[in-house]
């Protein structure tokens, strides 16, 4: 009667099928991410007369750029960042094509983040419609949706080498958003890792924002971008520095003050004084929210990695999400073969030592050794004996196996400052193509929310049924006789109590 195709077969009385009231907010279309591909789709979707969402996490609070999301912002955003109000009339300004939004009717909601999304299917019947998770710093509730365009963009491809993890370390992404969209970089002088295109016009924008680039530094014996950009940046002064890495960034309690580079092929140490190194050696798409979805998604080595499988529409195997902008990959050939060369060599010359995981303090001899985690104390001479040879005898590498071995990306930052890189490791432990290394899955919430978050939920079904939901004894009692005399004849008589 509803439009809605039913199940031929009973529900059990005891589930909650039928029973969860439809979200207080609903929109025939969520869009998710405020990007050009974003507010193009929804102003073609307002063009059909239909309701939109556009959400934008952006501005994000110091707290969550503290935990790098969703870019590598690296500590180095100016205190302007607190100012929440400065910052979304800032952002809001900075976004080309917003305003046409707002003039075309469509609900724009910034400074609020996604955490999960879920559309009706096996294990999840009880959805009265599709649903996404949104959120504040101090509220979440649930918002139904009738489809969805994911325009989440990509994120800052993270590799690590000596002192990667203090303040002045950042990505391409991070630093563009800092010097545009919120207008609140502090650092005033720049080296670059990487000469591709990324690299190129990441040193131009940070010319053109009057800062100093010292210089490119490239793993390659020659750079790897355009010419016309190679003859640009070398034009206005900016050396490129090819077949060296970063041995370590030296900090003080400010952070980065210089970065130490070395040939590849070995050599002098060269000392470059700079505030800030900026990772540009590519980009990863956020397919966070896709996963969570159960979408399917395959390896792209020429387009930044795992990508959503979809047709030229932009459809996902999923018949209510679409996808738009870099989340469906950005294009980089040779992609996996360049970081792998990055990997390789940042591994021959900084050793075991450097941190493969910074939130949990998981070095890459770790993951080699399958170190259990540190506050475990010491390993028994049976744990001790363990290792990755010993592991992948088993089976290929299993990037969420060696999270529960070594808590490998379990850190806050939900992987984004480890995740490509640990799968890189675990393919050169295994002496296999990078292929090979199982994917690690992402769960919901894919952004960190505050407990004023978790505790404020707009959710009233939620809210008043939670004994239900939660495993609670009421679990056992058929929901229209919770509350009433019969209940107590349940509970007396069921054997799971």
């Amino acid at each position: 009667m509803d439009g809605v195709m039913r199940q031929a077969y009973p529900v059990d009385p005891k589930s909650a099928v039928g029973k969860l009231a439809r979200p207080a907010q609903f929109v025939d279309v969520l869009v998710v991410g405020a990007g050009p591909a974003g507010i193009a789709a929804a102003l073609a979707a307002a063009g059909e007369g239909r309701s939109v969402m556009l959400v934008d996490e952006h501005p994000v609070s110091a707290a969550m750029a503290g935990l790098d999301v969703p870019y590598l912002f690296g500590g180095r955003a100016t205190p302007a960042l607190g100012n929440q109000a400065r910052m979304i009339e800032q952002v809001a300004g900075a976004m080309p094509g917003l305003e046409d939004a707002f003039e075309a009717g469509i609900e724009v909601a910034l400074n609020v983040s996604v955490w999960g999304m879920w559309v009706a299917g096996p294990g999840l019947q009880v959805l009265p419609c599709a649903v996404a998770g949104l959120a504040t710093e101090d509220r979440s509730w649930l918002c139904g949706f009738g489809r969805a365009v994911i325009a989440t963009g990509a994120r800052d491809l993270v590799l690590s080498f000596a002192g990667s993890d203090q303040p002045g370390v950042v990505g391409a992404q991070g630093l563009h958003a800092l010097l545009t969209r919120y207008d609140a970089f502090a650092g005033r002088v720049v080296s670059i890792l990487g000469s591709g295109r990324l690299a190129l016009e990441t040193a131009l924008l940070a010319l053109d924002k009057g800062l100093t680039v010292a210089a490119l530094i490239e793993v390659r014996d020659a750079p790897q971008g355009p010419a016309d950009l190679v003859a640009e940046v070398a034009a206005r002064g900016v050396a490129i520095r090819c077949g060296a890495v970063p041995l370590m960034a030296e900090t003080t309690v400010d952070g980065v003050v210089a970065l130490r580079i070395i040939p590849v092929a070995g050599g002098a140490v060269e000392r470059i004084a700079c505030d800030t190194v900026c990772l540009a050696l590519g980009l990863v798409p956020q397919i966070e929210l896709l996963d969570t979805l159960g979408a399917a998604v395959t390896l792209d080595r020429d387009r930044g990695g795992y990508v959503p499988v979809c047709d030229a529409t932009g459809q996902t195997s999923i018949e209510a999400i679409s996808v738009a902008g870099d989340c469906a990959g950005v294009a980089e050939p040779g992609g996996l073969d360049y970081r792998m060369a990055w990997m390789r060599a940042l591994l021959d010359t900084g050793g075991n030592d450097a941190l493969a995981c910074t939130c949990e303090e998981v070095t890459r001899g770790d993951v080699f050794a399958l170190h259990q985690p540190r506050y475990l104390g010491p390993e028994s001479e049976a744990m001790a004996a363990r290792d990755l040879a010993g592991l992948l005898a088993d089976g290929p590498p299993d990037h969420d196996q060696m999270k529960r071995l070594t808590r490998v990306s379990m850190g806050p930052c939900q992987g984004r400052r480890c995740r490509e890189q640990v799968a890189m490791l675990l393919a050169i432990g295994a002496r296999n193509d990078i292929g090979i290394v199982n994917r690690a899955g992402f769960r919901a919430p894919v952004r960190p929310l505050s407990l004023a978050a978790l505790a404020a939920p707009d959710d009233a079904a939620g809210r008043d049924g939670w004994d239900v939901w939660f495993g609670i004894v009421a679990q056992w009692v058929p929901y229209d006789e919770i509350g009433t005399p019969r209940e107590a004849d349940y509970i007396a008589g069921d054997m799971h109590l």
